[in-house]
């Protein structure tokens, strides 16, 4: 079976959490601040704060820039829930605006009609590792004095002419074990504000500066050192995670450019595209659906994923809610997606194969 997924640990992940376990500081300690200081350098930011997770970052992200109850965010439908629900945590309204098939990110224009007078934020999602979409969104928010959250959970490492997501607005990024990076489970939010730091530190730790001394509510979105220690032997290698996971989508589009009915990933100029996931549509001109083309990859032992079936706006949760959207892009790619390996375990052999098993079941 060639999985859709594979977390890579190795030695060196085992030395530096054996050497915490040695330590007897297990919890927030020197290896969370060491992976910050070295996490904000590798993005390029004066500041990263690790969180619990890449949901808990998102959250404290937005209450740092104080958003609350009745403001509004645009977001996408078409990613992980936990995006939106970010934004509902915070008592406030995620609105959703559509995305643009090439990239599967938000569609600027689409945004730019979602702006009222009780927007404070935008909030796009760099969906599979491709931040597609950010610079312009950062100019825009700029022009309407609007709070940018980068949601760049999946695009540890990607960029835009050499300025990687997550450091041209404030950006959050999950470490759980799919990612191109993990630390078993965790978050880290990224930026160049004082006060915003400041602020997130706080809210991580039950609203306190000082220990048992609390001046707002907080939370205990704390990472420990145990996590951290993973992280840092992981982020050594992430470059060459990232070179690996683009080498395997180059051969895979290469093949499968050719096979009539799938659409491959466009990567723009200039981006940097880390592939979280290897992400084709699957149309009406290959002869078989998307769900059939999973189930005759199944039986190939190729291991597949579907991100995302359903957008959130058509889940019951925001059904229940009120939401009654018509996003026809988002809605026509759910039906279409699928991604397929290409994670650093990947071989060439494995690709051709992959590649092989599609071109033979087209219909």
């Amino acid at each position: 079976m060639i999985p859709i997924a594979k977390p890579l640990i190795g030695e060196r992940e085992k030395q530096l959490v054996m050497e915490v376990l040695g330590s007897g500081v297990i919890a927030q300690g020197p290896r969370v601040k060491e992976f910050e200081e070295r996490y904000a350098k590798y993005i390029g930011t004066r500041f990263a704060v690790a969180a619990s997770s890449g949901t808990t970052a998102l959250h404290i992200a937005l209450l740092a820039h104080g958003i609350k109850p009745g403001d509004e965010i645009i977001t996408t439908p078409f990613t992980f829930i936990a995006s939106a629900n970010s934004i509902l945590y915070c008592g406030a309204k995620p609105v959703f605006a559509d995305i643009s098939k090439d990239s599967f990110n938000l569609d600027i224009e689409q945004v730019k009609k979602k702006i009222t007078e009780k927007t404070k934020a935008i909030m796009p999602v760099h969906l599979y590792g491709n931040p597609t979409g950010v610079a312009e969104l950062s100019d825009l928010s700029c022009e309407k004095n609007l709070v940018l959250i980068e949601d760049a959970c999946q695009a540890h490492g990607s960029s835009i002419n050499d300025k990687k997501a997550g450091s041209y607005g404030t950006g959050a990024f999950s470490f759980y074990p799919t990612k191109n990076m993990t630390t078993g489970e965790g978050g880290m939010v990224t930026t160049d504000d004082d006060a915003i730091d400041a602020k997130m530190r706080m809210l991580r730790e039950h609203g306190s500066k000082i220990r048992y001394y609390h001046e707002i509510l907080g939370y205990n979105f704390r990472m420990t050192d145990i996590n951290a220690a993973i992280g840092l032997a992981q982020l050594e290698r992430l470059e060459d995670f990232n070179s690996a996971r683009i080498r395997n989508a180059g051969l895979l589009t290469k093949g499968l450019s050719k096979v009539d009915g799938i659409i491959t990933p466009r990567v723009d100029p200039g981006v940097r595209h880390v592939f979280h996931q290897y992400t084709i549509r699957v149309t009406g001109d290959y002869g078989r659906t998307r769900d059939e083309l999973v189930n005759f990859l199944k039986e190939k032992g190729i291991g597949t994923g579907v991100h995302y079936p359903l957008p959130i706006h058509k889940q019951a949760v925001y059904m229940n809610l009120g939401y009654r959207d018509s996003l026809p892009a988002a809605e026509q790619m759910a039906k279409e997606v699928v991604s397929l390996p290409v994670h650093p375990s990947v071989c060439e052999k494995d690709i051709d194969f992959i590649v092989e098993s599609i071109a033979s079941g087209k219909k």
